[in-house]
């Protein structure tokens, strides 16, 4: 080479290397020259000279120089070599050049010109690397074949180095691969990826390749493993919601992060009973292959590849580092939160919690510094507490197993014996520590266990609830001890409920019962110091509820406060020996002294007035689901935090009022003096216009993980506004506006509740729903109104006596039969009931578990008005012998009576059911049996009901040809329905009405051809009168009817009898209208085969005997219901078709001759 190809080929590659690395080298050059020119003494030229010298070192050198001759040309092409190959050279014979690609030159970057999309590339920090980007070869990421020219490595290529012999290969790409899993769930990288990353890497296999790289032999590649597997299951800002919200009403309950979608063999598999469909499962899915049970369930298919005792041994043996064992409690979090069968298997796993108590929570331990540590093993640790906290959660026996059988109590004691800063651990972490420790407790205390700790605790709990005053009053209050704070309130609330929970009676002779009802270790002297010591607290924050800013960074502990007033004034009234003079004057002086000035600051309406902007209902999108968001692998998708104004924002107040509406219910069923006082609450604006925009059209968000966790909360708020206004209701009276507002907002809550609050269901049942005093309509002339409205849409006076408004009169009678009624039959689960009960009422020794049902759907049915309707139709499907005579008229009058309220006064509650599936649950009502519709009752109730779906305005809406809520074909549903209106209507005019209301012109030809097909003897029994139509008879005949089938039957049927007007009228015109329509039609298009049928059906009609019949099909002009044939005739035929006629007739006397 020359030397001006030697300084190009140097400046090159300097420009390639790493300029950090170019400086250190010259740097170290140069401090070598200096050291050589001290010890020798010689002079060095300076200048450039010595530049090119300290450059000598990082130069590519070769092992031969090559000769002049070898020099490349430079027109030589791009694969020729440096060097002629020799002869003698062994091996080198044949030269291999796609071997020597890597020693390439990398090709310059193309710029994308086109959409057409690219693979995707990834920085060794998970970065999403642009097409178009150009980066330095030095940082590492051109090292891979396709695309060389491009920075960056695919997931594919990434996959491959984890199979690397290199150990710092397998654990650089599993780091880069837990980089790129959380950017992705952060959402970092939007829509410049198409599909889901998540997803791709699943289905991969990517859990099974972090499952054996866990069983390297490096710890380099285990820790990059664990890191990996925690950034798949455990997503960020999951578990800092849940902690942060753990305080609430009800914080502590959540629901299970299992998907709520299970595969086709469990859903087969629904309708069995749970003990049998867990003996004949268990088998099957411990049989299912990981690969299998990941494909629906991933946390599933990982414990079923002993990921537990891996775990365990990592922990006991390998020991690892701090941010490995960090990763191993989150993941191990994660699995606990799964479901109760994941949680008793991280339980039960040998020495797995054992270990975790002795080497992560130890009694004693080195003093720690600020300074990082070196190891976590024998350093007590938050996540390690916070792992049994979320294994208690799971289930009382749980907890009791924890107490018991691992030393926890001392654990306990140990951890809130002393404060946060006297526990020699880093601050931060203590406080943690401590926060954690009470909860741990407080879910301890929600099973009524754990009461033995307060006699041993409480001058350490007294010391600190005095504490909490003066943080409450620093200038700057630290979140970790706001949070510590709350929890010890939490704790004390519910040691509270405990001294005051009297002891249940056994159900059964079993070992839980007798669990059960163990009395508790608390009684009420030991608490009923506690109120004086938590009032100020109350009182300090409430002096900040003017300032916004500060008011939310006291984050729960405000809420915290009145939850625990509420459970000590619930706690102190049933106390048994206690005067109740004492409790009720105490509620009047925390009312006049706290509550009722708190009602009129303009602070707390500014509260009210952000309800709306902070709903999940008035914001579906607040609720989207996560970017990554995968059924198989549930999370609550809070990556990127929430924004202020949402309900798990810094400003929501939904846990504040949530907690003040909960209180004012406890304090109103008391002290029924109070209870109008504190129910002035709900004539804040803010809360009437949020009640309407819940009672409003809207759809509701859908139903995913952190919807149902965000819905579960507002729907507490609601429930206990409509619980204090039915509580005012009952002593002063209610305005009309704000009456049918709370009512239109009961019947909307009752058809969103989610599994685990049946509680609230059967109360709303037991008390809003069918109150008379939220139906101000029936003494405001609701029943009258009706009658009129009937009366101008129908143009007649009618029967005044059976009118619709007598009806309505007659429901608000019945109000407490149908309510029976509809107690019986929206009856939830019995032991879902008994467990939501013993939740929301305190009866601690009745929780189950703190773990809530899968949340897959609302506890009832959009159309829950017309569940008794539906079941009595199964009933009767499901036994042939009929139903037994046992009410079932009584039954089904309520459900009627109860629909025909909520048409009349709350249609918007019967808005999310579809006209066409009212109408076929009133179908139902006749296929019962073949006497339930011949009676009166039903027959009014029904006709009036039908009258309301045949509205102008409802009527259009009636669509039969989509698919139904509940119904698999509405086909199948109306030929079984002609079958028993043949077999049992007796020609029933209200029957025949619904017979003849989906075969209008606008519905499926299928129904038509059903009945004039299949059932053409039913029409003998369609005597309904014209008059009776309950729609225009131009919704039957226009537009003309174009399927040659079907005109074909209505031909067949005029002709042969079958169908005539005296006993079917409203059919007879129709067929008439078309047969007429279509044999006078002269459209050209018209197929070969349709025009033989037109000329085939005209001359057979002109030859018909019938002089009547023909008469009317060939002079049919328009319809006419008021005519006693239901249409008009042309006195004489119009020219165009008197012309038509006779050319059709000429045409077949012709034929007639020519044949003679």
């Amino acid at each position: 080479m020359a030397p001006e190809e030697i300084l190009q080929e140097q400046q090159r590659l300097l420009a390639q290397l790493d300029p950090s690395l170019v400086a250190f080298l010259r740097s170290h050059s140069r401090t070598c020259e200096q050291a050589e020119e001290k010890a020798t003494g010689e002079q060095r030229p300076g200048g450039r000279s010595a530049e090119v010298t300290g450059e000598e070192p990082i130069m590519p050198t070769s092992a031969s120089e090559p000769r002049q001759e070898d020099k490349l040309e430079p027109g030589a092409p791009a694969l020729a070599l440096p060097v002629t190959p020799q002869k003698e050279w062994l091996h080198m014979d044949t030269v291999e050049l796609e071997k020597l690609h890597w020693t390439r030159d990398l090709p310059p970057l193309r710029r994308q010109q086109t959409q057409e999309r690219m693979q995707a590339r990834f920085s060794l920090q998970g970065e999403l690397l642009a097409p178009s980007v150009d980066l330095p070869t030095h940082l590492g990421l051109h090292h891979h074949g396709e695309e060389a020219e491009r920075a960056g490595y695919s997931l594919q290529e990434l996959f491959h180095l984890t199979r690397s012999q290199v150990s710092q290969q397998r654990a650089l790409a599993l780091h880069v691969l837990a980089q790129v899993i959380g950017r992705a769930q952060a959402g970092e990288f939007g829509d410049r990826l198409v599909g889901s990353v998540l997803r791709l890497l699943l289905d991969a296999g990517f859990l099974f390749l972090l499952r054996f790289s866990l069983d390297d032999r490096v710890d380099g590649v285990i820790a990059a493993a664990i890191r990996a597997l925690r950034a798949l299951l455990v997503a960020p800002g999951d578990e800092e919601l849940l902690d942060s919200t753990f305080s609430w009403y009800h914080g502590a309950l959540v629901f299970p992060l299992m998907p709520s979608q299970e595969d086709k063999e469990d859903e087969d598999e629904d309708e069995e009973p749970p003990a049998e469909k867990a003996k004949r499962k268990s088998p099957e899915e411990g049989n299912r292959p990981p690969s299998d049970l990941a494909r629906h369930d991933v946390i599933k298919g990982l414990l079923a590849t002993n990921l537990l005792p891996r775990l365990r041994y990592l922990l006991e043996v390998t020991c690892p580092g701090p941010s490995a064992v960090l990763d191993i409690l989150a993941v191990l979090i994660r699995l606990a939160r799964h479901s109760l069968e994941s949680a008793t298997r991280v339980l039960e796993c040998p020495r797995l919690i054992e270990t975790v108590i002795q080497e992560f929570l130890p009694t004693s331990w080195s003093p720690m510094g600020v300074k990082p540590t070196l190891s976590l093993h024998r350093v007590p640790c938050a996540p390690a507490m916070k792992l049994l906290r979320v294994l208690a959660s799971a289930g009382r026996n749980i907890a009791a197993r924890l107490l018991s059988g691992f030393d926890l109590r001392s654990r306990l004691c140990r951890f809130i014996a002393e404060a946060p800063q006297d526990l020699a651990l880093p601050p931060e972490e203590a406080e943690t520590l401590s926060t954690e420790a009470f909860r741990l407790w407080a879910v301890a205390a929600s099973y009524g266990q754990g009461g033995d700790l307060y006699r041993e605790l409480y001058p350490v709990l007294i010391r600190a609830l005095q504490a909490v005053p003066k943080e409450l009053s620093s200038p700057s209050p630290q979140p970790l001890a706001l949070q510590r704070a709350a929890s010890l309130l939490t704790v004390l609330t519910q040691l509270t409920l405990a001294a005051g929970s009297t002891t249940p009676e056994p159900r059964s002779d079993s070992a839980e019962a007798s669990v059960s009802s163990t009395p508790s270790s608390i009684t009420w002297t030991q608490v009923s110091g506690l109120q004086p010591l938590v009032e100020p607290c109350l009182r300090q924050t409430l002096k900040l509820l003017p300032t916004p800013e500060t008011w939310s960074a006291l984050g729960p502990v405000p809420t915290a406060c009145l939850l625990f007033l509420d459970a000590y004034y619930q706690a102190w009234s049933q106390q048994p020996g206690l005067c109740p003079g004492d409790w009720l004057q105490d509620m009047e002086r925390l009312s006049e002294e706290l509550l009722l000035p708190l009602l009129s600051q303009p602070a707390l309406g500014r509260l009210w007035d952000s309800l709306g902007c902070c709903s999940p209902l008035c914001n579906p999108q607040s609720c989207a689901p996560a970017p990554e968001a995968l059924p198989s692998l549930v999370s609550l998708g809070c990556a990127g935090g929430h924004p202020p104004l949402s309900l798990a924002g810094s400003a929501s107040p939904f846990p504040f009022l949530t907690a003040l509406l909960s209180l004012f219910n406890t304090l109103g069923w008391i002290h029924k003096g109070l209870c109008g006082q504190l129910a002035a609450v709900l004539a804040a604006p803010g809360l009437q216009n949020y009640f309407l925009q819940c009672v409003a059209p809207v759809a509701a968000p859908h139903l995913t993980p952190f919807s149902a966790w965000a819905l579960r909360h507002e729907y507490h708020l609601q429930h206990l506004a409509l619980t204090l206004a039915q509580r005012a209701a009952t002593l002063q009276p209610v305005s009309a506006t704000s009456a049918a507002l709370y009512h239109g907002m009961a019947l909307a809550l009752l058809s969103r509740l989610l599994p685990g609050s049946e509680h609230l269901a059967h109360e709303l049942l037991l008390s809003c729903v069918f109150r008379l005093e939220f139906l101000p309509e029936r003494a405001s002339g609701g029943p009258e109104a009706a009658d009129f409205s009937d009366r101008l849409s129908l143009g007649s006076g009618g029967d005044l006596g059976c009118g619709r408004g007598t009806l309505l009169a007659q429901a608000c009678q019945d109000l407490p039969s149908i309510r029976s009624c509809y107690l019986t039959h929206c009856s939830l689960a019995r032991a879902s009931l008994l467990a939501s009960q013993a939740l929301h009422r305190g009866e601690l020794q009745r929780v189950p578990a703190l773990l809530l049902p899968v949340a897959k759907e609302p506890l009832l049915p959009t159309d829950w008005p017309f569940l008794p309707l539906i079941q009595l139709y199964h009933r009767a499907s499901d036994s042939p012998s009929g139903l037994p005579p046992a009410d079932i008229v009584g039954t089904a009058v309520r459900a009627l009576q109860w629909v025909l309220v909520l048409e009349s006064w709350r249609p918007q509650a019967l808005r999310a059911v579809p006209p066409a599936a009212r109408l076929a649950r009133l179908m139902c009502v006749f296929l019962v049996d073949s006497e339930l519709f011949r009676e009166t009752p039903i027959q009014r109730l029904v006709a009036a009901l039908l009258a309301r779906l045949c509205q102008p305005e409802v009527l259009p809406n009636l669509n039969l040809d989509c698919p139904l809520p509940g119904l698999t074909s509405f086909p199948d549903l109306y030929a079984n329905f002609l079958e028993h209106f043949e077999a049992v209507s007796f020609g029933d005019h209200l029957f025949g009405a619904l017979v003849l209301l989906p075969l209008q012109r606008r519905f499926s030809v299928t129904l038509r051809l059903a009945l004039f097909g299949e059932h053409v003897g039913a029409l003998r029994a369609l005597g309904l009168p014209l008059t009776q139509l309950p729609v225009s008879l131009e919704s039957y005949t226009a537009p003309p009817e174009d399927n040659l089938a079907l005109l074909q039957l209505y031909f067949r049927a005029l002709v042969t009898g079958a169908l005539q007007s005296h006993w079917c009228p409203v059919l007879y015109a129709v067929a008439v209208a078309h047969v007429n329509s279509f044999i006078f039609c002269q459209d050209p298009k018209s197929l070969d085969e349709v025009k033989a049928a037109r000329r085939s059906m005209l001359q057979k009609t002109w030859l018909l005997a019938d002089e009547g019949l023909r008469q009317h099909l060939l002079h049919y002009k328009l319809p006419n219901s008021a005519l006693p044939e239901g249409f008009e005739l042309y006195p004489q035929l119009p020219p165009l078709r008197q012309q038509y006629l006779q050319k059709l007739i000429s045409g077949v006397l012709q034929n007639g001759v020519s044949e003679t």
